[in-house]
Order: C-alpha cells, then sequence, then structure tokens
C-alpha cells in the first residue's frame, strides 16, 4: 500500500466534513513516514470569519491537518481501521508557522516517526505549500483499540 483515496481515509479517520483535513495520501512507508495533501479552498467554512478580505487558513487547522496525517500513519503501520480503534491527539511541541495559507493552496502534510514505545507515537511533521515550509510540529499521539 503506498498510497490512499477518499475512501481509504474515511475508513481510517472518524472526522468528517467539516473537520476532515487530508485528501490524499500520497506515499507511506509503514512505521516510517507519510505524505499527504490538503487541498485548501475558498468554500473552507473558517474563511468567512478567518479573516473576511484576507482569508487565510487557521494555524490551528494546520496543525490538526498534520494531526490527522500522523494519523493515518499509526493506523496503516498497526494495521488498524476507525471502526476498531482511534489515535488520540497526546501534545505538541515546537510548534511554528512561517507563512500563511491561502485558497488555492495545496498543503503538502508530512508525517516522520521519531520514536514508537507502548502504544505512543512521535512524530515530526511539517506542512508545506509549493515546496516551502509554512508549519511544523513535533506530535505525541496514542492509538487505543475501542472496548468491544
Amino acid at each position: 500500500m503506498n498510497e490512499l483515496n477518499i475512501q481509504d481515509i474515511l475508513k481510517r479517520l472518524p472526522h468528517r466534513y467539516p473537520f476532515l483535513l487530508v485528501d490524499r495520501v500520497v506515499e507511506i512507508e509503514i512505521g516510517k513516514r507519510l505524505r499527504a495533501l490538503k487541498n485548501v479552498t475558498m468554500n473552507e467554512p473558517y474563511f468567512q470569519g478567518h479573516f473576511p478580505g484576507f482569508p487565510v487558513m487557521p494555524g490551528v487547522l494546520i496543525i490538526e491537518a498534520l494531526a490527522q496525517a500522523a494519523a493515518l500513519l499509526a493506523f496503516v503501520s498497526e494495521d488498524k481501521n476507525g471502526e476498531n480503534a482511534a489515535v488520540y491527539f497526546a501534545g505538541i511541541d515546537k510548534a511554528r508557522f512561517r507563512k500563511p495559507v491561502t485558497p488555492g493552496d495545496q498543503l503538502e502534510l508530512i508525517a516522520n516517526v521519531s520514536r514508537r514505545r507502548s502504544g505512543m507515537w512521535q512524530m515530526e511533521t511539517v506542512a508545506l505549500v509549493d515546496g516551502a515550509e509554512v508549519a511544523s510540529g513535533l506530535l505525541l499521539a496514542t492509538l487505543r483499540e475501542h472496548a468491544q
């Protein structure tokens, strides 16, 4: 498995419109790395208020998109789906925002595993637009099975 389409993503993530922030996964190295895409359009509901006259994607949503990409990497690496498990965001360190993301941009979301132990994942993440870094952060997450 090298790619995930939207149907594959919907099987793994519980998020739905307007909170699903990953459109496609274009590269996966199981247990190591994932590269995904988010197409940013003017139709996103948050642009109505952030900011009128100068639409900018909120930084917290860029981090959420990175977290969703990281969750997909954990799901695929553990051979799980959203029906029997969930990935919970546990923390973020070193979050940085370098450039604004605006309608028409395509976010490239990259998650690299830096540590994995006892169900905890630490991932170095970066968001790019046209090859330029727009945001980054060190994400912590845990994958937990649902009680049956």
